[in-house]
């Protein structure tokens, strides 16, 4: 089989250094003035940086703009026929790193082979509190009820899935700690929910139980995705830097909390 052109896209004539080179990333508007970011593109995948409240599908029943939408009219401004596929997801209010496959084909290998493809995931989150220890794992099991809430329960309860996160602080101030979570596994609201279960909620998670809401979101972002690229199998890191507010909204350290 021959190998995807690898073809980074840009709108000048300046080659992106890097994979992850977010500032040099071509832009396009999105719904309510955020701004798309095209981190990478190649013949067999796309990978953008998705705004926080913009769905990445739309809900039974709605017409709203989605971030599938506005790749797909970007691909179909060079191929009419062009249709992306979905092969991850981050939920509506995460922000961050979002790879879309190019075709059939691309989106069954990287949907049948993901766990095994994927090298890291890394997010970013600011969290309620202050944490005991600098870095620590989560290694709990979880269950959705529903409503489509998560929360823990006993190892090998009937539905219940292992969830693994390895997670160490960045900052701290006595009300808020800036985490850096890697995935081990990649369940539904896993960090929300095993965050939430610790007594740490990300902060604007009213869903749950946050009782602070410092940027008027939720604030958790997607900042490192690194894949073995399904056809040419070169890693490639792709990363999109954390939201400015994260650390603004982090305010005064004081004496017992601050770290380096």
């Amino acid at each position: 089989m021959e190998h995807p052109r690898k073809k980074e896209f840009h709108r000048s004539n300046e080659k992106l250094p890097r994979h992850d080179s977010a500032r040099h990333a071509a832009k396009r508007p999105a719904p309510g003035g955020e701004r798309i970011r095209y981190l990478y593109e190649d013949d067999a995948i796309i990978v953008v940086s998705k705004p926080v409240g913009l769905p990445v599908i739309a809900p039974e029943g709605s017409r709203a703009k989605t971030l599938y939408d506005i790749v797909t009219d970007h691909l179909r401004k060079r191929n009419p026929r062009a249709r992306p596929a979905v092969v991850h997801r981050l939920d509506r209010d995460t922000s961050g790193v979002m790879m879309f496959a190019k075709s059939a084909l691309g989106k069954k290998v990287l949907m049948s082979r993901w766990n095994e493809l994927v090298r890291e995931r890394v997010y970013v989150a600011l969290a309620e509190g202050a944490f005991v220890a600098d870095s620590g794992r989560f290694d709990s099991w979880l269950l959705e009820n529903r409503a489509g809430t998560v929360y823990t329960v006993e190892p090998g309860t009937r539905g219940a899935l292992r969830s693994v996160t390895d997670w160490r602080v960045l900052k701290a101030t006595g009300r808020h700690t800036l985490l850096e979570l890697s995935l081990e596994t990649g369940r539904k609201h896993q960090i929300r929910a095993q965050l939430a279960a610790a007594g740490h909620p990300v902060a604007g998670d009213s869903r749950y139980g946050a009782l602070t809401d410092p940027l008027g979101r939720l604030c958790l972002h997607a900042s490192v995705l690194t894949i073995e690229h399904p056809f040419s199998h070169q890693i490639m890191r792709f990363e999109d830097p954390q939201p400015e507010g994260f650390l603004a909204a982090l305010g005064p350290r004081t004496s017992s909390s601050a770290r380096d």
